[in-house]
């Protein structure tokens, strides 16, 4: 019994395998006409937005003032604000402000710290950039920088008016 159904199907598939060959393909536009795609190095040099968001910001004393939350952008797609987050712990209780995009300077360089092993400050001597220590290690990732800096303090932030997503 189990032959006869074997047989039906090799029967069934013949039959539909051709009708699929017999087929003909058409030509719905031509190839040669289409713009080529574009290649990662037609963006050399270019950050993922996606990288920059999370992104740790510090003042120009080397301080930690929160993180790039969101960037805003225009109905042309040009990125008008950083939106930092300021405060809070784990996203609770954080402040957000929306900064004009073309104040927030970027660094590729890691905040590197200089400070000796024996120092118990809270807040130990950093540096921005390329300094010539042991601790500093250079990253060379063309896709995203490595902070963002905003001249401003973590209080001055929380006393500006706070950014809401409207409806």
């Amino acid at each position: 019994m189990s032959v006869k159904y074997i047989s039906v199907a090799l029967a069934a598939s013949a039959l539909l395998a051709s009708v699929a060959f017999a087929q003909t393909p058409t030509a719905t536009t031509d190839r040669g006409n289409m713009a080529p795609s574009a290649t990662s190095s037609s963006f050399q040099g270019d950050w993922r937005a996606s990288k920059v968001i999370g992104l740790s910001v510090y003042n120009d004393n080397n301080q930690s003032i929160g993180s790039i939350n969101d960037l805003v952008m225009d109905k042309s797609g040009n990125i008008k604000a950083a939106v930092i987050g300021v405060g809070g712990f784990l996203g609770v209780g954080e402040h957000l402000v929306a900064i004009p995009f073309e104040k927030v300077k970027f660094v590729n360089e890691p905040v590197a710290y200089i400070g000796t092993a024996g120092n118990n400050s809270s807040n130990p001597p950093m540096t921005t950039g390329s300094a010539s220590t042991s601790a500093t290690t250079s990253k060379s990732n063309s896709w995203y920088p490595d902070h963002a800096v905003f001249n401003a303090t973590k209080d001055e932030l929380k006393a500006m008016s706070e950014f809401k997503y409207s409806n």
